[in-house]
């Protein structure tokens, strides 16, 4: 029988079950945004919090673990305006130049080699927990900032505007950060990943 207006569409001991059923994965989506384990932590228990304050607003037309992380990516993004507000950006340095070849005129990737055929995007990179692991190791080699361009595209994807809003950035620092973070985390990659997955075959 469907709930009364107002009546919340989730059985009222639910809520009690949320952090059992769905805490682990809730923590992987953060941690693969944040990088910061006692960052990801609070954002998925604020997530919570917030979830079961604003269970009645549960219409079931989702899934719960859908819901709870769209709560959870509105936490994270968040937290990232938050942070692009208070840390200058100072990480433009860190790479040296050389990403020229690596893209067209289009931002898509240029293959090194007629071997190698992939792409990053969106949720397509965390297909596997293998390459999900990969892809957070080679994150952790960039400076915080400059992965924080890539999640929020990349990732999140988010549109320029809105990455160049939350970071504070000007639309040719973040064009230049994110073709950057892209060549440094296809070449890690194809190092941690690619060649180590044919090897193993």
């Amino acid at each position: 029988m469907s709930p009364a207006p107002g009546e919340s569409s989730i059985p009222a001991t639910l809520p009690e079950k949320w952090v059992d059923d769905h805490a682990d994965y809730l923590f992987n989506y953060a941690i693969s945004r944040v990088r910061k384990p006692q960052v990801a932590e609070d954002l998925v228990q604020d997530a919570l919090i917030a979830a079961f304050k604003a269970q009645t607003n549960f219409e079931g037309r989702s899934s719960l673990r859908t819901w709870l992380t769209g709560i959870l990516r509105n936490k994270i993004l968040d937290y990232y305006r938050k942070f692009g507000r208070e840390t200058p950006f100072t990480d433009l340095q860190f790479f040296q130049d050389g990403e020229e070849g690596h893209f067209n005129d289009v931002d898509h990737w240029l293959p090194k080699n007629d071997n190698i055929k992939w792409k990053l995007e969106g949720s397509a990179v965390l297909i596997s927990a293998e390459l999900r692991q990969a892809l957070q190791e080679c994150l952790s080699k960039l400076p915080s900032r400059v992965a924080d361009v890539f999640v929020l595209r990349d990732m999140e994807e988010l549109d320029t505007d809105e990455v160049c809003k939350t970071l504070s950035l000007t639309p040719t620092n973040f064009r230049v950060i994110l073709h950057r973070a892209r060549m440094a985390l296809r070449d890690c990659l194809e190092v941690n990943w690619f060649q180590k997955s044919k090897e193993t075959k």
